[in-house]
């Protein structure tokens, strides 16, 4: 049976892993997650300490043996037993899957929404929503494989289980609010089984789901920075009266010891140091005055509620015919036209393309017809009165494929192609072909 030490630092949900799968399996784990046995930060920078981990990275397990071993889903595995690892071929192969699906899929949304509402990242709207997004599409895949399951592989608890549930615990700690969560009762059901299971509890103790999606806090990430002296703000202490001539330090000294004091800190995953490094671009829309109707309001109400009751009225309420401009789409090629899943396909990756339009920019496109007998069109929204794919280079793959009619927001057609197109039901009758599924730029 395994035995030996896992250093982390409090909190660590990659480490939670390792420490459930030692409660199922029963290996002797000790954490060293604080001082004297360690310090994140400084026993983590020790010559001894990267003889065994050269990345320096948590967590991190040595054995009782001397056997070392660093990235999280490998120590859970090591820590874990047949039952959790897969009783078969089949089964471990779908356990990996699930694990990879975590990496893949889940952290890198999870870290774009979660961390600004914790301060340790910036905020960024576009980059936000975009997760918000993907998120959803994580909870459907999860929904739809849970729905006649308890867990994931098999009819008892596996490192799958494990390894999901810790990737979920910030989400569903932090932003996953009720309405948020509601179209997805499957996957919420699964969660609470698995973090209330005697193991689970005994790692994370009571998980509570929030009430409210958490916001970022710009004071609280302010706070948060650190600082070249070692202290974020919020540890500054007050600042002293100004020393007179005699006790001044020189420049280029003073710079020097602030350069030698600057903390180790916690290195970021790929994801987030490619979210916190991404280069900021002109706006494209900058030109433009600003607009009274809220996109983003429009978009949630267009998520979250009724969309012919609450969404469709919103829209018409709000929707300012100087600042947008709405445009019918049709898909030029119809012949050429196979399989619906690779229309859909096309749509998507349109859309996919299309990313950095999401703040000023919404769309529902729809498929009629059906294998090798369909089209495409839609209605769009831009911020101005011109195409908006003119205005980016990285906007203009897929734009030509279609034909694009400005419509009158004051006209009956208008009214009843956005209500149609929003709702994805109704007449269509200039399409002649019945409706098959509908995608959202938003």
């Amino acid at each position: 049976m395994a035995a030996g030490t896992l250093y982390t630092y409090p909190e660590n949900w990659r480490a939670f892993k390792a420490q459930i799968a030692a409660q199922y399996s029963g290996a002797r784990l000790k954490v060293a997650s604080s001082a004297p046995a360690f310090t994140f930060g400084q026993t983590n920078r020790t010559p001894a300490f990267l003889n065994n981990f050269p990345l320096g990275k948590v967590p991190a397990f040595q054995g009782d043996d001397g056997f070392c071993l660093f990235e999280s889903n490998a120590i859970a595995h090591y820590l874990s037993n047949e039952a959790l690892r897969g009783s078969s071929p089949q089964a471990q192969s779908q356990v990996l899957q699930w694990v990879s699906f975590v990496d893949a899929e889940i952290i890198p949304p999870a870290s774009a929404w979660v961390f600004p509402t914790l301060g340790i990242m910036q905020f960024n709207k576009q980059a936000t929503e975009q997760a918000k997004e993907e998120v959803k599409k994580v909870l459907s895949v999860l929904n739809h494989h849970l729905n006649t399951r308890t867990f994931l592989v098999g009819e008892r608890v596996s490192l799958a289980d494990i390894s999901v549930a810790c990737s979920m615990i910030w989400l569903y700690k932090q932003v996953l609010e009720p309405s948020f969560r509601q179209p997805f009762p499957n996957v919420t059901r699964w969660f609470q089984t698995c973090v209330n299971q005697p193991q689970f509890k005994t790692v994370l103790g009571e998980v509570k789901l929030c009430d409210k999606m958490a916001q970022f806090d710009p004071k609280k990430f302010s706070d948060m920075q650190p600082k070249k002296d070692g202290l974020s703000k919020k540890d500054t202490p007050p600042k002293k009266e100004k020393a007179g001539k005699e006790g001044g330090k020189p420049q280029e000294k003073k710079k020097k010891e602030e350069k030698e004091a600057a903390p180790a800190e916690e290195e970021m995953d790929e994801c987030e140091a490619a979210l916190a490094s991404e280069p900021k671009t002109k706006d494209p829309f900058a030109h433009l005055p600003k607009s009274a109707f809220v996109m983003d309001e429009f978009k949630r109400k267009y998520s979250n509620e009724d969309t012919l009751t609450v969404a469709v009225p919103h829209f018409w309420e709000h929707f300012d015919k100087e600042g947008y401009s709405i445009w019918y789409s049709e898909y030029k090629y119809p012949e050429e036209l196979t399989m619906t899943f690779m229309s859909c396909n096309l749509i998507m990756g349109m859309f996919q393309r299309l990313d950095k339009l999401r703040k000023n920019g919404f769309a529902s496109v729809i498929l009629f017809g059906g294998n090798n007998d369909s089209s495409i069109s839609g209605i769009w929204i831009f911020r101005g009165q011109d195409l908006a794919f003119t205005l980016s280079d990285d906007w203009q793959i897929d734009y030509e494929s279609y034909a694009w009619r400005k419509l009158d927001p004051d006209s009956n057609e208008t009214k009843t192609m956005v209500k149609e197109y929003f709702a994805w039901e109704g007449e269509f009758k200039h399409v002649g072909k019945p409706f098959n599924q509908g995608k959202c730029f938003k």
